[in-house]
């Protein structure tokens, strides 16, 4: 049997306490798959009292992550700090640079510098192993990275982010409002304290930057994307989704298109009846659209110290696995250093059916106007309801459009001259529709 591998753990936080767990009690099970035992040898977090439920008494302790990296008798870094900069950032810089595989779940880290870090790991012929980075426990990574050797891929879009899945689906299936939901995720422990990164996008906008590089060669460019979050989404939005057919879904999409690459994460109407529709609750899921497979989706837990575990274990597992001389898969699935630059698609060229509600003073001419400025910008509409807007509104309706495929550019330019006519009473909401089978 091969020597044993000997992995050193940085942050013990859920996650990090997880992985020590299940490497000690699957301890037998791992060693008969990989054919070599794994051991945790080494390890960092900021307080070495506390009690993490495994016994960790044999491992050597470092306060400093970066020692860890540099000094320590391992042969994997599991890198669950978190953060973009600081130890986190030094700590798996220094472990590829004497190296040292290194396995990490750190997407915002992977955003900012996985180009710069995966030339490291390649000129180094370390892994550098990801899979708990991108939708928790689901194999995405090692998917496009390693099982679909010659298909292009033409578009990858989810839902990335459990915390807002669990939001929309508790506001559709329950009739309570976006604010009540997101206290509700917070008591539950499925919200941060300051939600802000979850549900403006950004957690989704970062994973969707890494896999925008594993679809189409390019570097990451998590700088690039279009963002909204789901803040502004109303019991009015998700009803009249309901009525029409769809079913709002906050969406990381990234796509090649004539003028470049197209990434977006907004919340998104799809139609109730696709599969993504049915993905409820902290669920994430992942579809991608190939010119040879065709379309594949991967669905299953998003986050949670069992997932994203389960996530890093079969990073390490794969690598107790290689042996020496083996050739590694490259990071990003292209070398590093043959990653194209990323070019920008016209966003406001973007193409697609859009759900526009407008919340209008109840007076005459009004309909008529929005029907004008929708003619004015070339638009077809496939609906149009009117509404009250409520019994203690009684000066207002709610019109709801829906149109059929236009540009991003043509309906801004049209809700802007409804704005500036003077006829809204409220901000109007503006949400995409996308083709979901």
């Amino acid at each position: 049997m091969a020597e044993a591998l000997r992995v050193g753990i940085a942050g013990l936080g859920t996650v990090g306490a997880s992985v020590a767990r299940v490497l000690r009690d699957k301890a037998a099970e791992l060693t008969r798959q990989c054919g070599r035992d794994i051991v945790v040898t080494a390890v960092s977090a900021r307080d070495p009292k506390r009690d993490r439920g495994v016994d960790l008494s044999a491992a050597k302790w470092f306060d400093d992550p970066v020692k860890l990296a540099e000094k320590a008798d391992i042969d994997v870094f599991v890198e669950l700090i978190g953060g973009d900069e600081g130890p986190a950032r030094l700590s798996v810089k220094a472990a590829l640079e004497a190296g040292r595989h290194v396995v990490t779940a750190n997407k915002a880290l992977l955003a900012k510098h996985g180009v710069a870090l995966a030339e490291i790991a390649e000129k180094k012929g370390v892994l550098l192993n990801y899979e708990a980075a991108v939708a928790g426990g689901i194999p995405v990574i090692k998917t496009m990275r390693e099982a679909m050797a010659g298909n292009a891929v033409t578009r990858v879009f989810g839902i990335l982010n459990g915390t807002c899945n669990y939001i929309l689906t508790r506001m559709e299936a329950e009739g309570i409002s976006f604010d009540a939901c997101l206290k509700d995720a917070q008591r539950l422990g499925y919200a941060e304290a300051d939600p802000t990164f979850d549900i403006e996008g950004h957690d989704t906008a970062h994973k969707l930057s890494i896999l925008t590089s594993l679809a189409f060669g390019t570097k990451i460019a998590a700088g690039d994307i279009y963002m909204e979050g789901i803040s502004n989404i109303t019991q009015a939005d998700i009803r009249a989704a309901a009525d029409l057919g769809y079913r709002i879904k906050l969406l990381g999409v990234a796509q090649r298109t004539d003028s470049g690459i197209e990434q977006r994460v907004h919340p998104t109407m799809v139609p109730t009846a696709s599969v993504i529709a049915q993905v409820h609750g902290v669920t994430n899921a992942v579809a991608i659209e190939t010119d040879i497979l065709g379309e594949l989706l991967l669905s299953g837990p998003g986050a949670g110290g069992n997932a994203t575990a389960s996530a890093v274990i079969g990073d390490i597992a794969d690598i107790a696995k290689s042996r020496p001389g083996f050739q590694h898969a490259p990071v990003f699935g292209w070398p590093a250093k043959e990653l194209k630059p990323y070019r920008k698609a016209r966003m406001r060229s973007h193409a697609g059916g859009y759900f526009i509600r407008l919340t209008v003073h109840d007076r005459t001419g009004v309909f008529a106007a929005i029907a004008k400025r929708m003619a004015d910008n070339d638009i077809s509409l496939e609906s149009i309801v009117q509404q009250a807007a409520g019994a203690e509104t009684q000066a207002q309706k709610t019109v709801i459009l829906v149109t059929h495929e236009t540009t991003e550019a043509a309906v801004r330019k049209a809700v802007e001259g409804i704005t500036k006519d003077g006829h809204l009473t409220d901000k109007p909401q503006v949400i995409r529709i996308e083709r979901a089978e």
